[in-house]
């Protein structure tokens, strides 16, 4: 019976499916519900457009609002959408163009930048070490034989320049003191008697003889005084500040007065080294010699050794990049050539270049090893583009341009470069703007249009 059914419904959808869509249809209703598949019927009768006339295999009639034509997304708003994923009234992108709004370019971190103009700084990197700038140190020697009675100063103390460090008690300071008083007194008494004996000689109430030999005391007394003063000198002593000590003390000064030999700083830094204590005897033979090393670091010195055939390149004076070789996050800072030395060391065959590094902060330790980018060269340019802008695509180097409806990809011919950017010989204009930062992703997305494409 049920054999029977098939073959009556097969016989009428054959005759009156090919003239009368809807009966088609509903044969195929019919063929479902007795467990056939649908498909048997258009199998035998070809599918009928709205002219009815038969369409390309396995396309159906253009009036069927509910089957969509193979091949076409479908939007998930209940449009339409192209093969390349744009709605249908669109304007097609052109070749190379990647569509993107403000919205999707910040979420993706694609940071843009306006090319221009500037210098291409190619540099040599050379490995270094920090030292102190030997300018900048500063011993503070015990130039008597004494005693130290005050260290008034700590490690990484801050001294001024002439500021009193230490104290000592010195015989031979309370020597020179004292001979370099004995003679002021003495100077000044023959001063007195040379001035009574020339007026009486004015008047010639004295002997000639008489004058001259009170004249030739005298000089004899002031030169008494130069010579103790200039022992002061080569002490360290003020024969200023011994007449003053004097004067405030009264005729003569007490013995703790004369032994006191103040040591002072002849450089405003900190203190970086204290050899002595409290109680050591200095400045005799086989004693400490010095009592405090101060030094500036507010500026360091970086040493290179520079290979002979690289040493051409290298100019006093020219920039230096340096950075710390082996603290996280890479310090930076820029020095100086300040000097380049005109001996090669025979054993390496390299020389040693100075680099100035100014030291604010003091971050940069005597000590620690760095790399210089020394400045070798300065090429003007009229437009360059920082490296990270540049993709490859197809085998040529592009860059991806700023456009109102998103990117667009742009090839270029690179020149010359340096440590950060090319120089843009063409394809390239000042004032476009180009995509620096996640420009990778717009590679991508090229990708994926020219993928539709095919």
């Amino acid at each position: 019976m049920r054999i029977l059914l098939f073959a009556v419904l097969l016989a009428t959808g054959i005759a009156i499916g090919a003239a009368v869509p809807a009966v088609a249809r509903f044969v195929q209703d019919n063929l479902a519900a007795a467990g056939l598949p649908k498909d048997l019927f258009t199998i035998i009768v070809p599918p009928i457009t709205a002219n009815h006339e038969p369409s390309k295999a396995g396309t159906p009639p253009d009036g069927d609002d509910d089957v969509k034509k193979p091949g076409t997304p479908k939007a998930t708003n209940g449009h339409e959408i192209g093969k390349h994923g744009y709605e249908p009234g669109e304007e097609h992108p052109e070749k190379g163009a990647i569509r993107m709004g403000p919205e999707e370019v910040a979420a993706l971190n694609i940071s843009v930048v306006k090319v221009e103009g500037g210098t291409l700084a190619r540099h040599l990197l050379v490995p270094g070490a920090i030292t102190p700038d030997t300018d900048r140190i500063a011993r503070v020697p015990a130039r008597v034989v004494g005693t130290v009675t005050e260290m008034r100063k700590r490690l990484g103390d801050r001294v001024a320049k002439d500021e009193i460090v230490a104290v000592l008690e010195s015989r031979d300071v309370a020597d020179a003191k004292s001979e370099y008083l004995i003679a002021s007194v003495r100077a000044e008494l023959e001063k007195t008697n040379f001035d009574r004996q020339q007026a009486l000689w004015d008047k010639r109430i004295s002997s000639e003889q008489v004058y001259l030999r009170t004249r030739a005391t005298y000089t004899e007394a002031t030169l008494r005084v130069d010579l103790a003063s200039q022992k002061l000198s080569a002490l360290g002593l003020s024969a200023t500040d011994v007449a003053a000590a004097q004067k405030r003390e009264g005729a003569t000064l007490n013995q703790s007065t004369l032994r006191r030999y103040e040591l002072r700083s002849s450089l405003a830094g900190r203190v970086v080294e204290r050899k002595v204590e409290v109680g050591t005897t200095v400045g005799g033979k086989g004693d400490p010699a010095d009592i405090y090393t101060v030094a500036d670091l507010s500026t360091v010195w970086i040493e290179l050794s520079v290979p002979t055939h690289e040493l051409a390149m290298v100019r006093e004076g020219a920039p230096v990049a340096v950075t710390h070789a082996h603290e996280a996050g890479g310090r930076h800072a820029d020095g100086k050539v300040v000097f380049v030395s005109p001996f090669l060391n025979p054993d390496t065959r390299s020389a040693r270049v100075i680099v100035a590094l100014p030291n604010p902060d003091l971050a940069w330790r005597p000590g620690a090893f760095v790399t210089a980018g020394v400045e070798i060269a300065n090429d003007a340019v009229e437009v360059h583009v920082p490296k990270a802008a540049l993709q490859t695509v197809g085998g040529e180097r592009v860059v991806f341009v700023r456009t109102e409806e998103g990117f667009e990809k742009r090839e270029v011919e690179l020149g010359r470069s340096d440590d950060d950017s090319y120089e843009v010989v063409s394809g390239l204009k000042s004032g476009a703007t180009i995509a620096v930062a996640n420009s990778f992703i717009l590679k991508a997305e090229l990708r994926k249009s020219e993928a539709g494409d095919d």
